[in-house]
């Protein structure tokens, strides 16, 4: 089974997919796209073309989409705590979120992460609400 890579990084398992995109739109905005369930290799992968990508902004705006989610694997979750020190630096370059997602526990944990995270606003919306998050994100 083959899985397309747009802009991003893709792994194809037995059973699973994950993709991982991170397209620039505009001078300080990033759209990111994510399927799937990471393991450390696509961890490291995903947050490297993240961190790379969002040099030079300031004051951005992130557009995430997220598809089908699965809980990523224990060694990714260690690939992201440790580099806690960088994606809090990278995360300082952008004041929004607009996070988009089916799940509802998807856009309640995103929002919750937007209180704990105060220089970044997270805003959740369900999908059909893209023109209400594109609108938010340019305000």
């Amino acid at each position: 089974m083959r899985f397309p890579v747009y802009a991003g990084y893709a792994v194809e398992t037995a059973k699973e997919a994950a993709m991982f995109s991170v397209t620039p739109n505009g001078p300080n905005r990033l759209d990111l796209v994510f399927n799937g369930k990471l393991d450390s290799t696509a961890m490291r992968t995903a947050l490297d073309e993240l961190v790379a990508k969002s040099e030079g902004i300031e004051h951005g705006r992130m557009l995430y989409t997220v598809g089908e989610f699965d809980f990523p694997t224990l060694g990714a979750i260690g690939v992201e705590l440790s580099r806690l020190p960088e994606l809090f630096r990278m995360i300082a370059r952008f004041d929004r979120c607009a996070v988009i997602a089916d799940k509802a526990w998807v856009r309640n944990v995103s929002e919750l992460e937007g209180l704990l995270v105060p220089v970044l606003e997270i805003r959740a919306f369900s999908p059909g609400q893209e023109a209400e998050a594109e609108a938010w994100l340019a305000e």
